[in-house]
């Protein structure tokens, strides 16, 4: 029994960790949709509705049955739909007009704390030394690997959206627990939750310009827009989902702070941007976040 715990510990570590890398590569796929006059709602209606449509064709082709909820079950995927994921990205979006780009994605890390306050009240989940030795680690490594240095933080309203996008980023976790708590499975949790944040983004999109773009748009612009939608959207809230079944919430939160460490690589070996010495230490950090959840003490 111990072994199959441990080995369901690692199997969540590694499919978090794996959520968060694809999480990092969000980068990529974004600057070459910008370059292409697309706007950063405007690319997250399209990275959620190409989710939404690869995970609803599968489950239409081989699992029907995992499209089967109670209604009164609803309110747990418009929470993970609406009120995580649309209202985070829109308030993280909104926060980069006042703040810097460093300062909004600190702020947006915030969210492990959330998570790890909500889960001891709501889930019983305990706060252990390890867990604020380890979301210590990763805040203070997300804010070297961001450079966060001597610049004006920005206007109070930026800072309060930026709370707001950590605060409704965490909802994610919580809401998902819930429905995992009443036995639903990752591939329904994600299915609803873009299902109810397509719908939503839908009334804030600029729909002109994102059908202008993509009428004009050629083979690789169409392959960016099939990628985003399935490396960052659809298989890693797949794999965070899954990972939410094998491990506390908190400690999943806590190990997605990896992805603005995957978001620095790729700026690094991609557009050659520079990594400066804190920016290296802030990696260190929250690679030994990671290692601090994943070993297990030894047994008396």
């Amino acid at each position: 029994m111990q072994k199959k715990r441990l080995a369901g510990s690692h199997a969540g570590t590694a499919c978090v960790l794996f959520a968060a890398a694809l999480w990092g590569s969000m980068g990529v796929f974004v600057r070459n949709l910008n370059v292409a006059g697309l706007m950063a709602l405007d690319i997250t209606q399209i990275r959620i509705t190409v989710g939404f449509l690869v995970i609803g064709a599968y489950l239409l082709l081989f699992r029907r049955d995992l499209l089967r909820i109670r209604l009164k079950d609803v309110w747990c995927f418009f929470g993970t739909g609406i009120v995580s994921l649309l209202f985070f990205s829109t308030c993280y979006f909104q926060s980069m007009e006042y703040v810097s780009l460093s300062t909004a994605a600190i702020l947006l890390y915030t969210a492990p704390i959330f998570v790890m306050l909500m889960s001891l009240v709501l889930f019983k989940e305990k706060i252990t030394p390890i867990k604020l030795c380890a979301l210590l680690a990763a805040l203070l490594g997300c804010v070297l690997v961001s450079g966060i240095g001597g610049d004006s933080l920005g206007e109070p309203i930026g800072l309060l959206l930026g709370v707001g996008s950590g605060f409704f980023y965490a909802l994610y976790s919580i809401f998902s627990r819930f429905a995992i708590q009443r036995g639903y499975s990752s591939l329904t949790i994600v299915f609803y939750t873009f299902l109810f944040c397509s719908v939503g983004c839908a009334f804030l999109s600029d729909w002109g310009t994102i059908g202008h773009v993509l009428a004009k748009a050629d083979v690789p612009l169409w392959l960016l827009c099939l990628g985003l939608g399935v490396i960052t959207g659809f298989l890693p809230y797949v794999f965070y989902s899954h990972g939410l079944e094998l491990m506390e919430s908190s400690k999943a939160s806590i190990l997605a702070s990896i992805e603005p460490v995957v978001a620095t690589l790729f700026g690094v070996f991609l557009f050659h941007e520079p990594l400066s010495l804190p920016g290296g230490i802030g990696i260190v950090l929250v690679l030994s976040a990671v290692v601090m959840l994943s070993v297990k003490p030894k047994e008396k």
